[in-house]
């Protein structure tokens, strides 16, 4: 499967994918939705930066899924794996709600795109952080 991660432009997160800094993409949500129970090992998630076209991929090598009861939770997520996600802010309680469900990814073989495209996200959603498809080519403008 390929997954389309869309990024927060000003945390500046792709370079530091491609820089093998940030080697887990993470997903903290209240709802279970995707990439919950979509991304696999071995699949492939390409990187945009809201506005501009994918620039990146990478590998997934493995991925862990969390249901969190309180930010005990989330405090032994971010402890353990924080530097890894390369987290922005590390203080839970400035997040605004909660999460209730977090999904780790752990990337490898980060790339960046030579060739730069853009997508179509008709039918995904105008707001939409994530995306997945069989194959990135169904959604790749021509």
């Amino acid at each position: 499967m390929h997954h389309v991660a869309i990024m927060n432009t000003s945390w500046k997160l792709i370079p530091k994918i491609l820089l093998g800094e940030k080697t887990i993409e993470s997903r903290w949500y209240q709802t279970k939705r995707a990439p919950w129970d979509k991304a696999k090992a071995g699949d492939t998630i390409f990187f945009k930066n809201t506005g501009e076209p994918v620039s990146a991929r990478a590998r997934v090598t493995a991925v862990r899924q969390f249901e969190l009861e309180g930010v005990e939770d989330v405090r032994r997520i971010i402890q353990k794996y924080g530097d890894d996600i390369c987290l922005v802010n590390k203080n839970p309680k400035t997040w605004g709600k909660l999460p209730k469900y977090c999904i780790l990814m752990r990337l490898e073989r980060p790339t960046r795109i030579a060739k730069a495209f853009t997508i179509n996200k008709k039918g995904f959603g105008s707001g939409v952080a994530w995306i997945t498809v069989k194959n990135v080519r169904a959604i790749k403008k021509r």
